[in-house]
Formats: structure tokens, sequence, C-alpha cells
């Protein structure tokens, strides 16, 4: 038999017992209903039956055979709902509501497996229309999957007894790795203290002029996070390539200056440092991806990926300006707040933080920035978690403070301008030039 002439999967006797079982114990309706729909059922009865029920328990009526019935006599569908007899007969099929959690599960694995078979129709028939594009297509298959796996994850009210002990066995766990922070370090101790971490869901910006170092505080933080702790870290290059990010972890890691990489102009012993830096990078958990332009419905596609395959714990993206919206015809600020929103969304997906960097206003040159200065559009500081930006003399300075001649060793601020979940505050950092790297300001350099 072909697949096209086989019944969709149900099963119209776990679709029975729950919907008896919900006739017999009024209080199971009010858990059911979180997690059943009236379209998960297969039988166009149980359908209607089952909307009579919520439609009761909405208008604080008890349920039962009579007041079932009632209601669909009174909406004109207990014909369409199998009549008296039928709706008689659902509560022969358990002896108890005891098991309705089972029941239902049941009936929703089912609808599932149906709606599986109906988006892979969907897809065999978007993948012939030659009007659409396969990234588009592919775009929304992923949705339609990821969706699906979302049906059977319902809201739950805790009380204080549900929350105190895995809230006391965390606390006691963190206190025994003496761990400080509950996210994903930066490496910047001041900043991991103030805000302990970059949390799971949650979308940083950092924010700041052109060559102030926002890819070289991205890429500090990521040699911290993947080459250093081991951490899975994605990295979303927009402005560069992968052999210049390389160029600049080398640099970082060796302690030998960038330029003499571009250059060529090493030593003989310079070489030893650039392979003991290489061998940390080639074995640490970094992910990077070099398209520019790149149209966000690739970008998040690519981000679900490295999820999904490598299990990455962090994502940077530099930067948010150069995402292409799919809506090109839009105005530049509904297209940047749709980015913004869209990577808000992403975070909470994949459960992980994602630090996008962004330019500020002109406006901002020379002086502290603001988060009404973040370029691209409002939505941007009103979607993201935590708001940092980099302010500092771009000249650097002479060792006597007086501004002029040209210092490899900066001192620059991190301003926390928006934290969600914590204080706001400035963090001073030392920005060495040399090797495009932040460090904290408390570290000896020679």
């Amino acid at each position: 038999m072909e697949l096209k002439d086989k019944i969709p999967p149900h099963n119209l006797e776990a679709e029975q017992a729950t919907l008896g079982a919900m006739l017999l114990n009024w209080e199971s309706v009010n858990e059911v209903v979180l997690y059943i729909r009236s379209s998960h059922f297969y039988d166009q009865r149980n359908q209607i039956i089952f909307d009579s029920l919520v439609h009761l328990s909405e208008s604080s009526v008890k349920g039962d055979m009579l007041t079932l019935i009632d209601d669909l006599t009174k909406r004109g569908k207990l014909d369409a709902a199998g009549g008296v007899s039928y709706i008689s007969s659902l509560t022969d099929m358990v002896p108890t509501s005891a098991n309705i959690d089972y029941y239902a599960n049941i009936v929703l694995d089912q609808a599932i497996r149906r709606n599986l078979i109906r988006i892979s129709s969907e897809i065999k028939a978007e993948s012939f229309d030659e009007t659409k594009e396969s990234r588009s297509i592919l775009e929304e298959a992923e949705q339609k999957i990821f969706k699906l796996t979302d049906t059977n994850e319902s809201s739950s009210i805790f009380n204080m007894r549900d929350i105190i002990p895995p809230t006391i066995e965390l606390i006691d766990k963190r206190y025994k790795q003496k761990n400080s922070f509950s996210g994903i370090p930066s490496g910047i101790t001041e900043l991991d203290s103030m805000t302990s971490g970059f949390q799971d869901s949650e979308m940083i910006i950092v924010g700041a002029r052109p060559s102030m170092g926002k890819t070289a505080l991205a890429l500090s933080m990521m040699q911290h996070i993947a080459i250093e702790k081991k951490i899975p870290c994605g990295f979303f290059s927009l402005e560069m390539s992968a052999n210049q990010i390389c160029q600049r972890l080398l640099s970082q890691i060796s302690r030998i200056q960038s330029r003499k990489l571009r250059d060529g102009m090493l030593r003989l012993e310079d070489f030893t440092a650039i392979q003991n830096a290489a061998g940390l990078c080639y074995e640490s958990p970094l992910y990077i991806v070099d398209t520019p332009n790149m149209k966000l419905l690739d970008l998040r596609t690519m981000a679900r990926r490295m999820k999904a395959l490598n299990d990455v714990k962090i994502i940077f993206i530099d930067y948010i300006g150069l995402i292409s919206s799919e809506n090109e015809d839009a105005p530049v600020y509904e297209q940047q707040s749709a980015i913004s929103k869209s990577l808000k969304n992403l975070a909470r997906e994949l459960n992980i933080p994602i630090v996008v960097l962004c330019q500020v206003a002109r406006s901002a040159e020379g002086n502290e920035p603001g988060l009404n200065e973040l370029r691209g559009s409002g939505s941007i500081e009103q979607d993201a978690d935590m708001v940092i930006f980099i302010h500092g003399n771009r000249k650097g300075q002479k060792a006597d403070g007086e501004e002029g001649e040209y210092n490899p060793v900066q001192d620059r601020k991190l301003i926390v301008a928006k934290q969600r979940n914590g204080p706001i505050g400035d963090v001073d950092v030392l920005f060495i030039s040399s090797y495009t790297k932040f460090e904290n300001k408390s570290k000896d350099h020679e």
C-alpha cells in the first residue's frame, strides 16, 4: 500500500479514554488543556466534545454528562459530536481518571506524527516550486520542526515546596565547585563579578564607535571562553575573514604583534610561540562563520546547526549592522527592529547567550555613549538584556597622562549601561593595541 493510501496515525481508544477521564474527574480538565488542543484529536466528534468541555471550564460550569449534552445542544453541535449515545459511552472506556496523563500523551504523540507527515508533504510540494528560494524553504521547514518539538512543553505552576529543594541543591553545588559565576565568564574579572557571567537566553549588546575595539573585545572574550575554558563557542564574522580572525587569536595568545604576523617580520624564536598558540587554537571548540552581508535567515539556520551539532554554549555576532534583512524594501528602522527581535528570540530558542556587536552614533565620538546612541533602532536597546559600551581615548596617552604620542597600552572603560538582572557601572580595562587584545587592568604588563 502506498503512503498516500495509508490512514494517518491515530488512536481512537486513547482519545475516548481521555475525554471519559475528563468527565469522571472535572479537576483534570485544567491539567490536560495545558498541553492538549482540540486539533490533537483525530476524530472530529472528539474535537467537538473537547472544545465543549473547555468552553464549560472557561464558563466556570462543572462538566458532567448532562452539562456537556446541554452545551452541545445549545450550540447546535450535538449530532456532529456523535449524539447522546456516543457521549454516554465515553465514561465506559475508563474505570478511573487516574491514568488521564497516559491517555492524553498518546493522543499528543499521534498528533505529532500526523503533523510530521503533513509538514513533510508541504516541504515536498514547496521543493517543486521554482519560485521559492531553497534557503527560504529550509528556514520554514526548520521553524515548523522546531515548533513541533515545543508542542509538549507546557507551562507549570510551582509552589515553594517544589522550588526550594532544587534551588538549595543548586546553591550547594555552586558552593562545592567554588564557582562564583552562574553564566559563562568573559575573562574580564570585574565585568564577570558584576554580571555573574553571560546568562543563557540573554542578548548582550557590545557597542562602540569604529576602531574602539569591538571585535578585539569579542575575540578576547572568545579566547578565554573557547581556548582557555574549552567551552564550545560560535563566532559569526560578517566583516573579517576566518584567516584574519585566526591571525588575531594567534597574536593575542603568542603575544607577538599582529603587525609582524601580517608583514612577516618575525624572528626565528617567534615561531615557537606561534606554534604553541596554534596548538591551543587547534584543540579549541571554536566554530567560525565568515560570510559578509549574511542574511538573517541563513544566520539563524547556521546558529541552530551549531547548537545541534556542536552544542555551542555562546555565540558572538560581528556585527548587527551587516546582517541583511529578508525584507530589504522595508525602512531601515523596521529592518533593524526585525533583526534585533529575531536575535533575541534566537537566544531564547537556543537557550544560550548571544553577544552582538553594534556601532553607536557619531554623536558619541569622544563622549561616553548612551543607550539612545545605539545605531539602527531603538528596538536594539529594548530587546537587549545587557548593553556594554567601550569608551576611551583612541589615540592613547603618554606616561604622564597627557594626550599625544601613541601608546600601545591604552586605558579603556567598559560601561555596563543596561543589565536587566544586575547592577550597572563601569569597568576599567587595558587595551593592548599591538595584540588587539583586552586584559584586566590589574594585570602586570611589561
